[in-house]
């Protein structure tokens, strides 16, 4: 997998996704390169979105606080 895209080969999955009749009301699945993907294991660990989520709420608060 290339990390270095120009610009139409970065929307190309965006563009893709969004506008191909065949993913009409698909929700939910990851892509990459225009084709689906099986996210990592961590991509999909309950528990630690959480944690994600509780530190990302802790440092908004702790910004819009101050």
């Amino acid at each position: 997998m290339n990390l270095w895209k120009n610009v139409p080969q970065g929307a190309a999955t965006t563009c893709y996704v969004a506008l191909h009749p065949s993913l009409e009301g698909e929700t939910g699945k990851y892509f990459v390169d225009c084709n689906e993907f099986d996210p990592s294991p961590l991509a999909t660990d309950e528990t630690l979105a959480k944690k994600l989520w509780d530190f990302s709420n802790k440092l908004i608060n702790s910004v819009s606080s101050s």
